[in-house]
């Protein structure tokens, strides 16, 4: 490469690799979340970015390039390890704020993608290409916002289920103090244990 918009042209490849690959991961996340807000989240970044797909076809198509992908081993990398999350044995809303861990990996990446892209496309004055990059980079931040957002209302019911975890596993212990087990010792060890 030897300018800025061959640069350009190959980062966009690569941003349209990614998102091909989470129009095939999304259903996936939305399927394991067990929160329906979440599983809307995910439906509807989905839709999103299918349109990405579209937009980024359309800035190619405005700097009349053939839109090809570049594998973009980065996004597989993150997708493998929100596969690798959605294996493991978690409780609904641990498995739920481990999707939301992952898909704001994700969310981060494009962030940081396209808004280096556009930022290029500016300066070499390539304004209809800028502004599809822009509509793509402001979405990405707006489902990175409300994942946040659920991510919040899905914590504080983790942190109910907790606390009445171990208010049971202190009225679970009661019988073992009486039977003259040293107190507390199952219910703290049962903590450690987890």
């Amino acid at each position: 490469m030897e300018s800025v918009r061959e640069l350009l042209i190959e980062q966009m490849r690569d941003l349209y690799d990614a998102e091909k690959q989470l129009v095939k991961a999304l259903p996936k996340l939305a399927k394991t979340a067990s929160n329906e807000q979440l599983k809307e989240a995910f439906e509807n970044h989905l839709e999103q970015t299918r349109e990405h797909v579209q937009r980024l076809e359309q800035a190619f198509e405005a700097l009349d390039q053939k839109a090809r992908s570049k594998s973009c081993e980065a996004m597989k990398g993150l997708i493998e390890e929100g596969k690798e999350t959605m294996e493991e044995d978690l409780e609904d809303a641990l498995m739920d704020s481990a999707l939301i861990g992952a898909a704001q990996k994700v969310e981060h990446y494009e962030i940081a993608g396209y808004g280096t892209v556009k930022t290029w496309a500016r300066a070499l004055g390539l304004d209809e290409v800028a502004e599809l990059l822009e509509a793509t980079l402001e979405e990405e931040k707006e489902a990175d916002q409300k994942l946040t957002e659920v991510a919040d209302g899905i914590l504080m019911e983790a942190e109910a289920a907790d606390q009445a975890g171990e208010e049971g596993e202190e009225v679970e212990a009661s019988p073992r103090k009486r039977a003259g087990s040293r107190p507390g010792n199952g219910a703290r060890a049962r903590r450690r244990a987890s």
